[in-house]
C-alpha cells in the first residue's frame, strides 16, 4: 500500500494538529516542515527537513503532497507553489483573503489536475455525518431551515491574547475567518443546494486588547453573522461570537416533520437529538474511527478522517474531501458579510 511523502507549511496549527495527525496516519510519511521562524526547532525535534517557506520546501525535497496551514494571507502563494510543482494539496481555511484569490486558486487547481481539498474537518464528526444522513434520506421531511452557531470566550475583554497577524483584518485575522468559515461550510454541505444569496455583518466589540507586553488595538472582528438562502427555499442562519461567557455549539436542521440538533461545548464534542411534536430522542452515532488520538489534540481524529478522504481523492478522484470549489462558495458568503472583498455574486 503506497505511502505518500507529505510536507507541512505552518508552525502553529500545522505543528500542533496536522503534524501529529499525519504522523499517526497509516498512509503518510511526513518529510518536511516550512515556517519562517520555527521550522528548524520543530524539524530537529521530529527528525524532519526544515525550510523557511513553502516555495523553498517544494524546491528542496521530494514530495507527493503538501498540507498548507500557513496564515490566510500566505495561502495563495503557498497553494500556487505547490500546484506548480504538481503536488496534491490540502489547504487550511479560510481558503483565501477574498473571492478573486479563491477563484485564481480554483483555476490553478483545475490546470494542475491534482487532488485538492480544504481542511473543513468538522464535517467528519459522527453527529454531523448522521445529521446529514437524516436530511438526505428525508427523515426530517422537507428541509426548511439550518441553524449553525458557535459561542466561545477567547476574545472577551478580560482575555489576554498575544498580538499577532490574527488581530489584523487585512491579514485575514479575526473570528470570521477562523470559525465562521467552518460553520458556513457546514451549512452549505447540509443544504446540498446552490447559494441564491447571502448577507450579514462582522462585529468588533473589543477593539482594545491586551497581552503580556501591554495594550494594543485590533480592527479584526470578534463576531461574524451570516444569513444564507439556498435554491429550494432553504435558509441558514450562521453565527460565531468569541465574546461569550460560555463555550457552546449548535447545528440544527429544521424540516417540516422533524428537527435534528447536534449540540455540545464545541464542534468536536456533540450529542445528536431528533425532535418532533411528541418527543426528543438522543441518537447513538458511530464512534470516531481515530478517537484514541484525541489526547494529542482534539482536532487530530477529525483531521485523520479528512486525510482518509484525501487519500481516496488522490487514488480514485472521488470521495468526501471538501473541495476548492466548495471553498469558493464559502468565500462568496464570507465576502457578503464583509470578510475580504465583497462579491456581487454572493
Amino acid at each position: 500500500m503506497k505511502r505518500y511523502r507529505i510536507g507541512i507549511v505552518g508552525s502553529g496549527f500545522g505543528a500542533s494538529a496536522h503534524l501529529p495527525a499525519l504522523s499517526a496516519h497509516p498512509r503518510f510519511d511526513v518529510v518536511a516542515i516550512a515556517s519562517p521562524q520555527r521550522a528548524a526547532t520543530i524539524a530537529a525535534a521530529r527528525g524532519l527537513l526544515a525550510f523557511g517557506s513553502c516555495a523553498a520546501m517544494v524546491a528542496g525535497c521530494e514530495l507527493d503532497a503538501i498540507a498548507i496551514a500557513s496564515p490566510p494571507f500566505a495561502h495563495e502563494a503557498d497553494v500556487t507553489a505547490a500546484l506548480a510543482a504538481g503536488l496534491h494539496v490540502v489547504c487550511e481555511k479560510p481558503f483565501a483573503l477574498d473571492v478573486a484569490s479563491a477563484e485564481r486558486l480554483c483555476a490553478a487547481a483545475r490546470t494542475a489536475g491534482t487532488a485538492c481539498g480544504i481542511a473543513h474537518e468538522f464535517r467528519f464528526t459522527p453527529q454531523i455525518q448522521a445529521l446529514r444522513e437524516l436530511i438526505v434520506n428525508h427523515h426530517l421531511g422537507a428541509l426548511r431551515g439550518i441553524e449553525v452557531s458557535r459561542a466561545l470566550g477567547k476574545l472577551r475583554a478580560d482575555q489576554a491574547v498575544p498580538r499577532s497577524w490574527w488581530f489584523e483584518r487585512a491579514a485575514g485575522g479575526g473570528i470570521t475567518g477562523a470559525s465562521l468559515s467552518h460553520l458556513i461550510d457546514m451549512a452549505n454541505w447540509l443544504a446540498g443546494a446552490p447559494i441564491a444569496r447571502s448577507t450579514g455583518m462582522l462585529r468588533t466589540a473589543n477593539a482594545r486588547r491586551h497581552d503580556a507586553t501591554g495594550e494594543f488595538r485590533t480592527d479584526a472582528d470578534d463576531g461574524g453573522f451570516a444569513l444564507i438562502e439556498y435554491a429550494g427555499s432553504v435558509v441558514a442562519r450562521v453565527s460565531t461570537d468569541a465574546t461569550s461567557a460560555v463555550d457552546a455549539f449548535l447545528c440544527a436542521a429544521h424540516g417540516e416533520r422533524r428537527t435534528a440538533v447536534a449540540s455540545g461545548a464545541d464542534l468536536a464534542t456533540t450529542t445528536l437529538y431528533a425532535v418532533d411534536a411528541d418527543e426528543t430522542s438522543a441518537l447513538d452515532c458511530v464512534p470516531e474511527r481515530y478517537a484514541r488520538f484525541a489526547a494529542i489534540n482534539p482536532n487530530v481524529p477529525l483531521l485523520m478522517e479528512l486525510y482518509d478522504a484525501f487519500v481516496e481523492r488522490i487514488e480514485t478522484g472521488n470521495g468526501p474531501l471538501p473541495t476548492f470549489d466548495e471553498a469558493l462558495a464559502t468565500q462568496h458568503v464570507l465576502a457578503s458579510v464583509g470578510y475580504g472583498s465583497r462579491s456581487t455574486g454572493a
